[in-house]
């Protein structure tokens, strides 16, 4: 699934990067954005973009499309 199909308030694990243009990819694997990493959404905008996702304890704000890239795994909770 893509991160942009999870709803607020669950949890994933980053699968893949792989989908993401190369310099938007090592922005995100700088701050944290990693494969095999625990995210969280937090909340969406008003009109759904952007979307507020929390990375090892540090809040990200993310364009739709581009969270529409990144491949996760939803987590049971």
């Amino acid at each position: 699934m893509k991160l942009s199909e999870l709803k607020p308030g669950l949890n994933g694990q980053v699968v893949s990067l792989s989908s993401v243009p190369s310099i938007p990819r090592k922005k995100l694997m700088a701050m944290g954005l990693l494969p095999d990493t625990d995210v969280q959404v937090i909340r969406l905008a008003p009109m759904g973009d952007p979307i507020q996702i929390r990375v090892r304890g540090c809040d990200i704000a993310l364009r739709k499309s581009l969270a529409n890239q990144i491949e996760v795994t939803a987590n049971a909770k």
